[in-house]
């Protein structure tokens, strides 16, 4: 029994400490988001995008340009917390495209009394001011 213990706690030291600071860094962000999402706050969720004009967010076959006009999509989709409910991702992938920027695969999910809803999603980060920041956003 002592053994299988040691062996876990390896296994677990070895998958937390292969993640680099930039993975930890962007996986910190997503929960910020999902914590923001679920607290029924919307601005506290776009704080993990760019707030620049350079932002794209494609959704639906529509490419939507800029921070502010994703957050007013966003206001506009999800008017209450029924409608919000509560937001889980998971991250299927997280993986270097240059230094300074990653893109990461996953999953959402939307449990909600107003019907639940999920799908896929590609997002980019760019470090930018030392922070890591979504540029670019496409879920389904």
């Amino acid at each position: 029994m002592r053994s299988l213990l040691v062996i876990l706690s390896l296994s677990f030291s070895t998958i937390v400490f292969s993640q680099s600071a930039d993975e930890i860094a962007i996986r910190k962000v997503m929960q910020e988001q999902q914590d923001a999402w679920n607290n029924y706050d919307i601005e506290g969720f776009m704080q993990g995008y760019w707030k620049s004009d350079s932002l794209q967010f494609y959704s639906r076959g529509y490419i939507t340009k800029g921070w502010q006009q994703t957050l007013d999509n966003y206001k506009k989709n999800y008017t209450s917390k029924e409608q919000t409910g509560q937001l889980t991702f998971k991250l299927n992938a997280i993986s270097p495209i240059e230094t300074g920027s990653y893109y990461i695969m996953g999953e959402y999910h939307l449990k909600r009394t107003v019907g639940d809803a999920q799908g896929e999603f590609i997002i980019i980060f760019k470090k930018i001011d030392g922070q890591w920041k979504i540029i670019a956003d496409m879920s389904t």
